[in-house]
């Protein structure tokens, strides 16, 4: 039964991989256009929300049910996911020179979220106040970003851009170099159907826009309770599912986006990227739905302590490392330091796997 869960959850990454990257992304890089964003606040909201999405309805989802275990379990996990093995995958396809100040500035930032985590979650419960803190810190990131971008104009990218136009290659591989081609033939064939094809019919964002959130809402939904299962027959406690496998597999978005852009020799955009996910995760798929509940039920949110302080200190583990080995490499990455990231992380899964072992 526990292989049944396991297949199920394999497929939901994929489908959830292949929703966020060929038709979410791609109705909001058109919706980004519409609205006239700068490329900075495009990239920290509405990349953001491409690429995040499954852990943010997932955190809700989890919530709602009564296993926010599951929630804050996947956030975390995906934090040490996106800058270890995601940095690292991007360092192995690509050998690159940095900008430091926006490689320090997402990961300066992305450190002062974990201490606001570590300050609202060590009492062991989120009140509203708490939660709306979050939500305030993520805009605070927004507003850093176009200060940003009209003092270092020259360091503007203009990732959603980038990401979209990339998306067919990463999402519609030859059939012939899948295993199971058949399948995914007939899955894309069917998605193709059901959402209408944005590059023919553009003005029709907002219908791609609203299926995929649908789609990745019950995906969400069927991924929380096929890990909820599997912990179940395993005897683990759920946040060790969401640590773990649940944390990787809804971070598959954010690691095709950096892959992609570091084969672009634009290793920087990748760190930032990861950095800016993890942020994103952080204040908007935690404090969000927070404030939802709270404002709705007007209790507090208990939240799991157990082990928090060796999680948070995992955390700032794995900016340590980062800094670190970019300091020594003089800002530069490439194929040793992808794989010492990507050694942390299995290190780091075996951590975990031990502690809900003993």
């Amino acid at each position: 039964m526990a292989l049944v869960y396991v297949l199920v959850l394999l497929g939901i990454f994929y489908l959830l991989a292949e929703i966020c990257e060929e038709y979410f992304v791609k109705s909001l890089d058109i919706i980004g256009k519409k609205l006239k964003l700068p490329d900075d606040v495009t990239g920290a909201t509405l990349m953001a929300v491409g690429s995040s999405a499954p852990e943010l309805f997932t955190s809700i989802i989890a919530i709602y049910i009564g296993s926010s275990d599951i929630g804050s379990g996947t956030i975390l996990g995906s934090a040490v996911f996106n800058i270890l093995v995601i940095i690292g995958a991007s360092a192995i396809v690509t050998k690159a020179a940095l900008k430091w100040r926006p490689v320090i500035r997402d990961l300066g930032f992305y450190c002062y979220s974990i201490i606001v985590l570590y300050i609202t979650m060590r009492d062991g419960s989120i009140n509203l106040s708490e939660a709306w803190l979050f939500v305030a810190s993520y805009v605070g990131y927004i507003l850093l970003l176009v200060w940003w971008s009209r003092k270092y104009p020259s360091e503007t990218e203009d990732i959603l851009d980038e990401i979209s136009s990339q998306s067919v290659s990463t999402g519609k591989v030859n059939e012939k170099n899948r295993f199971f081609g058949g399948i995914v033939s007939s899955i894309d064939g069917f998605f193709d159907f059901v959402f209408p094809n944005l590059s023919k019919n553009p003005h029709l964002y907002w219908l791609s826009f609203i299926l995929s959130l649908a789609w990745i809402g019950l995906l969400s939904w069927a991924m929380v309770e096929s890990a909820i299962g599997l912990a179940t027959i395993l005897q683990i406690p759920q946040v060790i599912i969401g640590l773990t496998i649940l944390a990787a597999g809804t971070s598959i978005p954010d690691l095709l986006s950096s892959m992609i852009v570091a084969k672009q020799g634009r290793g920087d955009m990748a760190v930032s990227n990861a950095a800016g996910s993890n942020i994103f995760n952080i204040f908007i798929c935690l404090g969000l739905p927070w404030v939802l509940i709270i404002s709705n039920t007007g209790e507090n949110i208990p939240v799991n302590t157990n082990n928090f302080d060796t999680s948070i200190i995992l955390l700032f583990i794995t900016v340590v490392a980062i800094v670190f080995l970019l300091v020594v490499n003089n800002f530069k990455v490439g194929k040793k330091s992808g794989y010492a990231l990507i050694l942390l992380y299995l290190l780091y899964l075996g951590y975990n796997i031990f502690r809900a072992l003993v």
